[in-house]
């Protein structure tokens, strides 16, 4: 076994890690076990992942049932292409996500991940419409303050001003209406869904789908907004026949306190891209559901089948992975403990809304976000974790947290105790 000296040189040497430097890396952490709400680092050091490794560890790290359905599936076959062959993981995958899916999202297409999830997506709103002989209906609508991915296709529909605004010259241009602003638990205002209204009436005849997160807009936001815009913008889809897409990567299998946050409006969409939670996140693995309409429309027009085919689509391993963590939900209290995360996360971080340096807290199920003024840098972020044994990693102007659903209560009380210290700029300049 290679030393924690050892694994940080070459690390240091070869490894480029996302969104950082290779002359001026943040700090690293060798890791070598993981389980529960826990990371166990080289040296002996436990961090609480206070992040469910970006929001996908929803039954906790190294789940005994999820590993030894990846070690059960690996004993028959790893890997076998989706074209020409099909197998059980994958059909008892399909059906348990059809059961569970809101409205008659029936139709499976399997993916990589969640950025090839949301480009399927598109590619199924744009065919659709040119199925139905509509040929100037070849781009995409969605608000600003989204974020769906960083392939190319996936950028192109985040907002222009975001985190992958530097490749605006790569990208095919979208339309845009303006963020919603209604909070979720407050009051809708009508005139809030005037620029989408706007939007849909003027380029009508050149969208093919509306994209968006449901009800909260994730990376380029951390923003919860009202339910009541998800309800009108299905009913201005239908009136103008545009396919309407809902990206649930992160927030779909229970992370807001619903399955999928769609059922907050009550309404389904025509297309729903789902990852991260899919699999539990032990292996990397996404879906696009959709509807008899639209994949017949699709199956029916002129190239008579879905122009996609990933390598790896429906990977026997993630989809056996995929069918025991769809069955964990079933087998344990969820919405409970999410709620339990929720309330407790209500009145641990309150307080700090009277803190000057604080702009806003926001929380719903397992998300909790504290807006600052400013983050401290990351070597100040590498001594907090240190010294509290909690992983945290602020980006933006967010400070935020969404812990495995099994999280335990004195892990919470540790998590929101480290986040208060970062609020409070406890570990600021030291």
């Amino acid at each position: 076994m290679m030393s924690a000296e050892a694994i940080l040189a070459l690390d240091r040497k070869h490894v480029w890690h996302p969104y950082d430097s290779m002359t001026n890396p943040v700090p690293v952490n060798p890791v070598v076990r993981a389980e529960g709400c826990r990371i166990t680092l080289a040296d002996g050091t436990t961090l609480v992942d206070a992040l469910s490794s970006w929001w996908c560890v929803c039954h906790g790290h190294n789940h005994p049932a999820l590993t030894e359905a990846i070690r059960r599936q690996s004993e028959k076959f790893n890997q076998v292409m989706f074209a020409g062959f099909t197998h059980e993981p994958a059909v008892r995958l399909a059906e348990l996500l059809s059961e569970a899916a809101p409205g008659d999202l029936d139709r499976v297409f399997f993916a990589d991940s969640g950025s090839v999830a949301v480009e399927c997506a598109a590619k199924m709103a744009v065919q659709y419409q040119l199925a139905r002989g509509r040929r100037s209906r070849t781009r995409m609508a969605t608000v600003r303050g989204g974020y769906h991915g960083d392939t190319a296709g996936a950028m192109a529909l985040c907002d222009p001003e975001g985190m992958n605004r530097l490749f605006s010259g790569l990208l095919v241009q979208h339309f845009f209406a303006e963020k919603p602003t209604c909070r979720f638990d407050g009051v809708f205002a009508e005139e809030d869904f005037a620029s989408i209204e706007e939007l849909i009436r003027q380029r009508e005849g050149e969208i093919a789908g509306f994209i968006l997160e449901p009800i909260f807009q994730g990376a380029n936001a951390m923003n919860f907004y009202h339910p009541e815009y998800l309800r009108k913008l299905r009913a201005l889809c239908d009136r103008y026949d545009i396919v309407l897409v809902f990206d649930e990567v992160a927030t779909g299998f229970g992370r807001l306190g619903k399955f999928f946050a769609a059922e907050f409006a009550g309404v389904a969409p025509d297309v729903m891209c789902v990852g991260k939670g899919l699999t539990g996140g032990s292996i990397t693995l996404s879906a696009v559901l959709t509807t008899g309409r639209i994949a017949d429309a699709i199956s029916r027009g002129e190239e008579g089948r879905f122009m996609h085919g990933p390598t790896f689509m429906a990977n026997p391993l993630a989809c056996a992975a995929g069918v025991v963590s769809l069955e964990l939900f079933k087998q344990y209290d969820w919405a409970g403990a999410v709620g339990r995360i929720e309330s407790k996360f209500r009145e641990g971080l309150a307080p700090l809304r009277n803190l000057p340096q604080v702009k806003d807290v926001r929380v719903l199920g397992a998300v909790a976000v504290v807006e600052l003024e400013s983050l401290p840098t990351y070597e100040e972020m590498q001594r907090m974790v240190r010294s509290t044994g909690v992983w945290l990693r602020p980006f933006g102007h967010w400070l935020y947290s969404m812990p495995p659903f099994v999280i335990q209560e004195e892990e919470l009380s540790q998590v929101i105790s480290a986040m208060r210290l970062v609020a409070e700029g406890s570990f600021r300049g030291k």
